[in-house]
């Protein structure tokens, strides 16, 4: 964390309002963001004198709807130029939108949206899926899947640098073209990719069962996704909980933003999301009605899996693909997470039980503090 809790708040202040990435927007949008952070957002109306619980607060809660609404129309504003000259080359593409955007867990203003330019020419599918079984895939095409993604690549970098002339399309990325600046109102990454049908979208031909392949420029091989069930299941959680989780993820990746430890960037913020998508749902429900309940519920779940490297080695991320801790730089981490978010804890429940200023408070009465705080609206 940052050294100052004065330092926390004005850090995630400018996170939230879009400031902290002025340089990245066109000179209309520049105006619109800092004539908009001059609005006093809720979560600063409550606990005044408590800074500790306003920063808890304040990081759990999503972005202003209008900056998304404003990252997603520029999303579309850039696939339709990618539509249009993709079609002249003869590429027929659709799009969708994965992501931390996507899926309602960013934390900046000014957010970087992931869109997908999917080619609809073909896809690739499981050969174990029931479809393929039953020879439904038999029509091949002359070319190889990854040699499309190079043709959607190249023609996608020429036709971005046509049609934004005065933005800064940085073509150097490994899987994303990210475009910035001139007349956007927010950052684009453009990803170019194409379908993959898996064995269990061949079964259930629900979007959130079918992959994607994406391209990485860099080692010339396609890579399987699978954003939309990662979505997904995020989406089912946060609803079970009352949307606590997305409240919790959000809390743990302003948390790492304000690190000043550079251990802690080890942990991507897809995998902080998908280790809380594990904590305990009615520990995240708690916080329907005592809102610092997901504070409470983040701080234990962090330390049981910093204390358990075993156990926290076997969770899998939300789609089933891979392992969330499968590198000893994420288990390094975590663990500086989960230092950072007891201390969090322990200084909000000093704010709301003054009693702890003059003893250290045991664990058990951090968290019973914080799972029956009630925090007036302001």
């Amino acid at each position: 964390m940052a050294k100052t809790i004065d330092e926390r708040l004005a850090q995630l202040e400018s996170r939230r309002s879009g400031m902290d990435r002025l340089t990245a927007l066109a000179q209309d949008s520049k105006y619109e963001v800092l004539a908009k952070s001059l609005v006093e957002e809720s979560y600063k109306k409550r606990a005044r004198a408590m800074p500790y619980t306003q920063y808890a607060l304040g990081a759990m809660q999503e972005v202003d709807q209008d900056y998304t609404r404003i990252s997603l129309e520029e999303a579309t504003r850039v696939g339709k130029q990618l539509k249009t000259g993709l079609t002249s080359a003869g590429v027929d593409v659709d799009f969708r939108l994965q992501g931390s955007v996507a899926a309602n867990i960013h934390i900046r203003g000014v957010s970087d949206v992931d869109l997908l330019v999917l080619n609809n020419a073909f896809f690739t599918y499981d050969v174990n899926g029931p479809r393929s079984r039953a020879g439904h895939f038999n029509s091949p095409i002359s070319y190889t899947p990854l040699s499309a993604l190079q043709f959607l690549r190249t023609h996608s970098e020429s036709i971005l640098s046509e049609k934004f002339p005065a933005a800064d399309v940085d073509v150097d990325g490994a899987k994303a073209i990210k475009i910035s600046g001139g007349s956007l109102r927010r950052p684009v990454d453009v990803v170019p990719s194409h379908w993959h049908d898996s064995r269990d979208y061949q079964a259930s031909f629900l979007e959130r069962d079918r992959g994607v392949c994406i391209l990485d420029k860099r080692q010339q091989q396609s890579i399987l996704n699978m954003p939309f069930r990662h979505i997904d299941e995020l989406r089912q959680r946060d609803e079970l909980t009352l949307f606590g989780l997305k409240k919790s993820i959000r809390l743990c990746k302003h948390v790492k933003a304000d690190s000043e430890e550079d251990s802690i960037d080890g942990l991507p913020s897809f995998d902080i999301a998908a280790a809380m998508w594990h904590a305990d749902l009615g520990g995240l429900l708690a916080g329907y009605l005592h809102e610092l309940a997901i504070l409470a519920e983040t701080q234990r779940h962090l330390d049981v899996l910093a204390r358990n490297h075993d156990f926290a080695k076997t969770l899998l991320v939300p789609d089933g693909s891979r392992r969330i801790f499968d590198s000893n730089s994420k288990l390094q981490a975590l663990n500086q997470l989960s230092i950072e978010m007891d201390e969090l804890a322990l200084q909000v429940s000093k704010e709301q039980n003054p009693i702890f200023l003059f003893y250290q408070p045991s664990w058990s009465e951090v968290i019973q503090t914080l799972k029956s705080a009630t925090v007036p609206a302001g």
